[in-house]
């Protein structure tokens, strides 16, 4: 059976040292969800000397624009976007004690190594599976950036919720390693 590890969040820099590539974890606690409009805000205030309107040290940026809720539920599908786009901004939020990332896709080796610098982590969550990643979200609230709709900044209270450790804080690479096992000869 495969070994799943349990995080609470917020977390230390020695929990995520302890992830590797390839791990399963499901996290519990506080997660921020940020996407590129949202990113871009939080380094503009930056740039004029002011504080940011969320605390990123120990915390997880899930990279999500949910849908709308239906009816009884506390959101509506909340799938991950592709992560490049927030990567201009994210060796700086790094820096400011921000652990890990939650998306899908690549990311470029300067953010690795600013992940490598700073002990983050990036997981993966599955793409297509929208609907049963929103079953984990027990608690929904936008905290800032309102007026951006879907990409405003949203606290979320997760449960269990599944993700995949991508790239840890050494830098193991799925997306470099995993291609190579399927190479056709």
């Amino acid at each position: 059976m495969e070994k799943v590890i349990s995080i609470t969040t917020p977390v230390t820099t020695s929990q995520v040292q302890e992830l590797r590539a390839g791990d399963n974890v499901l996290i519990t606690g506080n997660i921020y969800t940020g996407r590129d409009a949202a990113h871009k805000r939080l380094i503009e205030l930056l740039a004029d000397g002011k504080e940011l309107p969320i605390d990123l040290n120990g915390q997880f940026i899930y990279y999500v624009g949910p849908s709308p809720a239906k009816p009884g539920h506390v959101v509506g599908s909340a799938g991950p976007t592709t992560s490049y786009r927030m990567e201009p901004y994210t060796p700086t939020l790094l820096k400011l004690g921000l652990k890990g990332m939650i998306g899908k896709g690549a990311l470029s080796k300067e953010v690795v190594e600013a992940m490598k610098e700073n002990g983050a982590v990036y997981f993966g969550a599955v793409g297509g599976a929208a609907a049963l990643i929103s079953k984990a979200i027990k608690k929904a609230e936008v905290v800032c950036y309102e007026d951006l709709g879907a990409e405003a900044i949203h606290k979320f209270y997760v449960e269990k919720f599944p993700v995949t450790v991508v790239i840890d804080s050494k830098g193991n690479n799925l997306y470099e390693t995993e291609p190579q096992k399927y190479k056709l000869p």
